[in-house]
């Protein structure tokens, strides 16, 4: 399958080529359905030969490119209008009738806070142009309207609050919100790329035949763009693009997975990021959760002078103890370097329990039940990787048994140490 984005260096186009190299050269095994042998990128640097060869050779087309933030407002119009219409074009001149996806925008409908916006009217224009080219030629049309999108790689202070204030947040930098309260419908990258390409093997996810906003709505537009006015223009055959005329060749599609949130959640969010990268927290990320998907988009906005963080090391005759990681809900992850000879622990706890997991040298761990005599031991060693439990009521204790080389270990506590309650008491094992 060749496939061709237009607007293949913007955020959605390079997220989208991105993942169809992995589909193409087999390190994305997820779509086995999918065959990709070439990917034509349409940009504003390719060359008028080049765009008419994709046109005549594509097996799929997924239309992004357009403009969303031009100096002037009336740029819009023709900024959306001119690349659509130069991809029909090309593609009905090379006879090739291959299903095209159109990137439109929540904007398009034209209500609530989008009422008169001028690029929800050039995108509602677009949905027009692509429906009458879908009844002239019988091609297929998917129309996505995509909400807010965030994610790695879109561009801060441009089209994007949550990439501003990722980049704003992660940069310390001043975050300005008006209205904390205004809520935004939110895609995340991911989520989209992966709905493009259910698209692509022919599973969209279809909300209905042909938007009827887009069939039938007013919109105000140049005069040029006359032959697509609105439905009620009259019955010339040029006014609108009547539902059932093109309810086999287009259809409104939608990514399933999208959040609400408000502004002042968002930025909340933000900072709690940031302040716990600097105490080394993880953040709560729920599978398929909004916090995991902002935390990941948040990350890739961090500067290069925090994205290493110097860790505090515990050091003394004895070897280190340094804590790695923290997380509220899922405890804390540390590191112990044991000395030829050592002995370390010697206590034990009443709630909290530990995982100890040597992944180099050669030790033993002992632990014997408070009140009883009896011992159990492991011996362990980096060249058979275990994870040994720490039990509640269990006095433990770990050993180097190498004359020479640093027992490490890696120990994880299913809370995180607090001086004022350590629940930690000595005795020997």
């Amino acid at each position: 399958m060749r496939v061709l984005v237009t607007g293949a260096d913007g955020f959605i186009g390079r997220s989208l080529c991105a993942r169809l190299e992995t589909l193409a050269d087999g390190r994305d095994r997820t779509h086995p359905e999918l065959r990709i042998e070439e990917i034509f990128r349409w940009t504003r640097h390719t060359t008028e030969n080049d765009r008419r060869r994709y046109c005549r050779e594509a097996d799929f087309v997924f239309h992004l490119a357009g403009v969303n933030r031009p100096k002037h407002a009336e740029d819009y119009m023709p900024g959306n209008q001119k690349p659509l219409e130069e991809l029909l074009h090309f593609l009905a001149e090379g006879g090739n009738t291959c299903p095209v996806m159109l990137a439109s925008s929540a904007q398009a409908s034209l209500s609530g806070r989008f009422a008169g916006s001028a690029y929800g009217q050039a995108k509602l224009a677009c949905e027009r142009t692509a429906a009458r080219y879908a009844q002239d030629t019988g091609a297929e049309v998917l129309i996505y309207r995509f909400p807010n999108v965030f994610g790695k790689w879109c561009r801060p202070d441009y089209n994007s609050a949550v990439a501003t204030f990722c980049h704003h947040i992660a940069n310390d930098l001043p975050v300005q919100v008006n209205d904390p309260s205004t809520e935004l419908t939110l895609v995340y990258i991911d989520d989209l790329v992966e709905e493009m390409l259910r698209a692509l093997s022919g599973h969209p996810h279809a909300e209905s035949a042909l938007p009827s906003d887009a069939a039938h709505d007013t919109v105000h537009m140049p005069e040029d763009s006359a032959r697509m006015t609105d439905g009620n223009a009259g019955d010339d055959g040029a006014s609108g693009c009547p539902e059932n005329d093109l309810e086999s060749h287009v259809c409104r599609c939608s990514v399933p997975v999208t959040y609400k949130r408000t502004l002042g959640e968002i930025v909340s969010l933000l900072r709690s990021f940031r302040n716990g990268l600097e105490q080394m927290n993880i953040p709560e990320q729920p599978e398929g959760s909004f916090e995991k998907k902002l935390c990941a988009a948040w990350l890739s906005y961090l500067p290069e002078d925090k994205i290493a963080t110097p860790l505090q090391m515990h050091a003394d005759s004895r070897g280190s103890f340094t804590e790695l990681l923290r997380s509220r809900a899922c405890g804390q992850v540390s590191v112990n370097i044991t000395k030829p000879g050592v002995t370390k622990g010697q206590h034990w706890h009443n709630t909290k329990w530990e995982y100890f997991i040597v992944v180099a040298g050669h030790g033993l761990i002992e632990e014997r039940r408070i009140g009883s005599d009896e011992k159990l031991a492991f011996e362990v060693s980096g060249e058979r990787i275990e994870a040994v439990r720490m039990l509640p009521g269990y006095t433990h204790s770990i050993r180097n048994l190498s004359g020479t080389e640093d027992l490490v270990t890696v120990m994880w506590a299913n809370e995180q140490f607090d001086p004022e309650r350590p629940d930690t008491y000595h005795e020997d094992v």
